[in-house]
């Protein structure tokens, strides 16, 4: 008879892994804001604002955030997955039937949020391709993570070539992905449609970066990074952090440069759809590995570990603060809220963004000490294990 199995407790969790998801969190809500109050899927975001701060604002975000923090995040997942796959083996259990639980609930999760809050959702993506990821866990860590690495670069890197060799042969206007006509509309829709109006414009807008071609883009981008961090996770990198601390500093240093130098690339050189992808594909992701350096290396300091602790508290709830970021800025912005839609600057956005991730300190930090798990994180665990874990701390 296997031991009970029931989630990871507080005194086993990786302090670093929350700071990251919590870091992540920060990140990906600075990217996302601008789909939350402006039609980003369809607009040429360095023309669509004019102000100097606005495109200043936006450039910062676009070189050091977008496409550097769901990497991140990707990494960090796999990195979950396996910790949880270790405890289930252990104690007896097979973690292919928990793994597909697991990730079926998220998916749920994902359709929902999709749907009917918010068309920029990744839970989709993250519990598919994770059923998918569930194929390969039983390789070694060092296998992961050279498979994970190839899968990624070779495909990426054709992807890019010809993307390369379109731009070098075909009009720059036959290869923009801007539509300011779909701009405009729905933007008329999101602010002042109808719960029903404004839900056909989300499937609209969520197939859009979910249709057939971008499924295996996507694919090919996000499945790849959570084998790496499940390779890292396998070879507990983290936990080994202390053996290796001046190769970790070296490579934040090499990452950290590589990243932001292919970043650059749409700002220094030629704008245009094949720079834009090596950008977010290459640079994102290099950057969103020295962040994960950075941060693990400063958790292995005491003042480090306090100075980076309010990110643990978002990070210890990570999906229910991405869920609750999506319900806020939806009742601030949309038509069925406060309609706010199109009214606020790049800028504007971006500070109020910075403001909601404050509260959700601390409101992070207040929920904790009464409660063990965020609301999602216990609702997932509750139906992973098939048992409802007491969420209340004992007084």
């Amino acid at each position: 008879m296997p031991d009970k199995l029931l989630p990871v407790q507080e005194k086993d969790r990786i302090a670093s892994l929350d700071m990251m998801r919590g870091f992540a969190i920060l990140g990906i809500f600075l990217v996302n804001m601008m789909s939350f109050h402006s039609p980003l899927l369809y607009l040429d975001p360095h023309r669509w604002w004019d102000s100097s701060l606005d495109k200043g604002v936006y450039a910062f975000i676009d070189i050091f955030a977008q496409a550097s923090f769901y990497p991140l995040f990707s990494l960090l997942f796999g990195y979950g997955v396996i910790i949880l796959r270790e405890r289930a083996i252990d104690r007896g259990y097979s973690f292919a039937a928990i793994g597909s639980r697991r990730f079926l609930v998220l998916l749920a999760a994902g359709i929902l949020h999709a749907f009917l809050i918010w068309h920029g959702d990744i839970l989709v993506n993250y519990a598919v391709f994770g059923l998918i990821a569930l194929l390969f866990f039983r390789l070694s860590g060092k296998a992961l993570l050279i498979t994970g690495i190839l899968l990624y670069i070779l495909p990426n890197l054709l992807m890019g070539l010809l993307m390369l060799v379109t731009v070098l042969f075909v009009p720059d206007s036959e290869t923009s992905l801007y539509d300011l006509e779909s701009a405009v509309s729905s933007s008329e829709v999101y602010k002042d449609g109808t719960f029903a109006e404004i839900t056909s414009q989300r499937i609209t807008d969520w197939y859009m970066v979910n249709n057939e071609v971008s499924f295996i883009i996507l694919l090919l981008s996000i499945m790849p990074l959570f084998l790496i961090g499940a390779g890292a996770a396998k070879l507990k990198l983290l936990e080994k952090l202390a053996n290796f601390q001046k190769r970790a500093a070296i490579m934040f240093a090499v990452f950290f440069a590589a990243g932001l130098l292919i970043k650059l690339v749409p700002y220094i050189g030629p704008d245009n759809l094949a720079t834009e992808y090596f950008q977010d594909l290459f640079g994102g992701p290099l950057l969103a590995a020295s962040y994960a350096i950075m941060i693990a290396l400063l958790a292995d300091t005491e003042k480090g570990s306090r100075l980076l602790m309010p990110l643990t508290w978002v990070g210890r709830m990570s999906l229910s603060n991405y869920l609750f970021q999506s319900i806020v800025c939806t009742l601030i912005f949309y038509g069925y809220g406060l309609g706010f839609y199109g009214d606020i600057s790049m800028a504007g956005g971006t500070l109020l963004a910075v403001g909601i991730y404050l509260f959700q300190i601390l409101l992070s930090r207040l929920w904790l000490t009464r409660f063990k798990y965020g609301p999602f994180e216990w609702l997932w665990r509750s139906a992973t294990y098939l048992s409802v874990p007491p969420i209340r701390r004992s007084k």
